[in-house]
Formats: structure tokens, C-alpha cells, sequence
């Protein structure tokens, strides 16, 4: 039977293999499991159709069965009957329904192993359906964590490394307080060059203010015998 072949090759399919091959797993599961759900209904359909053709091979060899055991029983009756002619045709109908019950027996065994085959297959889709549907929410969920870390890692790319700007900063830094340092020790040493101090001093006492040349030229005046007023001449 085709159908039988074809739902054997769903079953030794490997589900992890075909999710590793697909670009979206959450789009995929969801379309697997339509697929394996439509593949149900006609496993369904065709074992209920398997599944009475078994039963109608066992109802016919019932019957037949049946049938042997009824001739068996007339021509042992037309024995005790002394009816040796009534015997014969009766042992004679028997020989007819053995060969009809052998084959009936090939064909209810042939029935039999499809309905047992299609029985599994369809047990094994139920299965599979329930393990795929406990797995389908945690398979969404890997999904959605790994696009959050897909997106993530492309936004932080993009943006420059901290780390680089602070250390790159700390260095400016640093080299600002070096500038400051080196023009703090000039502006030391120069204070601290020699002649400086007296230099100092000569250029505080250098200029004179009005009050100061005035008390020099009065001192100069006593020092001369000079009055305070000049003499009209």
C-alpha cells in the first residue's frame, strides 16, 4: 500500500534535522505540526478503512469455519444414519469450504498485519503531535530569546566601546594635569632665580611716591641750613 510507505518515511523522519534546516524554527513548528495533523486525518481515515477490512476478513472466516464444523456434524450424523452417500456429499461440501477457509485465513492474516501496521502508524502521529505540542512553546521561546540577542549584539556593535572612550579620556586628563604641573614648576623656578629677591626689592623701593621725595627734599634742606620758604633775592 502507497499510503503505508509514505507515512513510514514521516515517521523515520529526524523532526530535529528538519528545524536545524529552516530559516524561522518558530514559523516552521507551527507549519510541522499543520502538516502532521492533516497527515493524522488521513492516517485516521485510511486505518478505519484497514481496520474493517480486517473485521470483515475475520467475520467471512468465522462463517466459513462455521460451515465445515456444520458438514463435519452431517456427515458424521449420515454415518450413524448408515447413509454412506449422504456422508460423501456432506465430507465433499467440507473439502470445498477447507480450500475456501485457507484462503479466507491468507487474506484475514494480510488484513491483520495492515491494520496492525496502520494502528501504530497512527499511534505513533498522536504521539509525536503531543510531544511536538509540549515542545512547541519552549521551541517559540528559544526563538524569541535568540532574536533579542541577535538584536542585542547588532546594537551593541554599533555603538562605540565605553571602555575605549573612558580610557582614551582618562589619557586627556592626565595630560591636562602634566601641562598644568610643568607650567606650575617654570612659574616656581623663575621665582627662585638668582637676583631675583633683591631685584625684588629695587623695584619696590624704586618708585618713589610724591610723599616720599618730598620728606628727602626736606632733609636735604635741613641738612643745608636752608629755612623751610626761599628768600626773595
Amino acid at each position: 500500500m502507497g499510503i503505508l510507505t509514505r507515512f513510514k518515511d514521516i515517521m523515520t523522519a529526524n523532526i530535529n534535522a528538519l528545524l536545524d534546516k529552516v530559516e524561522d524554527p518558530e514559523k516552521m513548528v507551527d507549519q510541522y505540526l499543520r502538516n502532521l495533523e492533516n497527515d493524522l486525518a488521513d492516517v485516521k481515515k485510511e486505518t478505519a478503512s484497514v481496520m474493517a477490512e480486517e473485521t470483515r476478513a475475520k467475520r467471512e472466516l468465522d462463517e466459513c469455519v462455521k460451515e465445515v464444523d456444520k458438514w463435519q456434524g452431517i456427515a458424521q450424523k449420515a454415518v450413524l444414519a448408515g447413509n454412506d452417500e449422504d456422508a460423501k456429499a456432506a465430507l465433499a461440501k467440507k473439502a470445498s469450504l477447507l480450500t475456501k477457509q485457507a484462503s479466507l485465513e491468507q487474506a484475514y492474516t494480510a488484513a491483520a498485519e495492515n491494520a496492525a501496521k496502520m494502528r501504530q502508524m497512527h499511534e505513533k502521529l498522536v504521539q509525536d503531535i503531543n510531544d511536538l505540542n509540549a515542545r512547541k512553546d519552549a521551541i517559540k521561546a528559544k526563538v524569541k530569546v535568540a532574536k533579542t540577542t541577535e538584536k542585542v549584539n547588532k546594537i551593541t556593535s554599533g555603538v562605540k566601546d565605553s571602555s575605549h572612550s573612558m580610557a582614551a579620556f582618562d589619557r586627556m586628563e592626565q595630560k591636562a594635569n602634566r601641562m598644568l604641573d610643568e607650567a606650575n614648576a617654570v612659574t616656581e623656578l623663575n621665582l627662585s632665580a638668582p637676583g631675583t629677591e633683591s631685584k625684588n626689592l629695587e623695584d619696590k623701593y624704586s618708585s618713589s611716591s610724591d610723599a616720599s621725595v618730598d620728606a628727602e627734599l626736606a632733609a636735604l634742606k635741613a641738612s643745608l641750613g636752608v629755612g623751610g620758604t626761599t628768600s626773595a633775592q
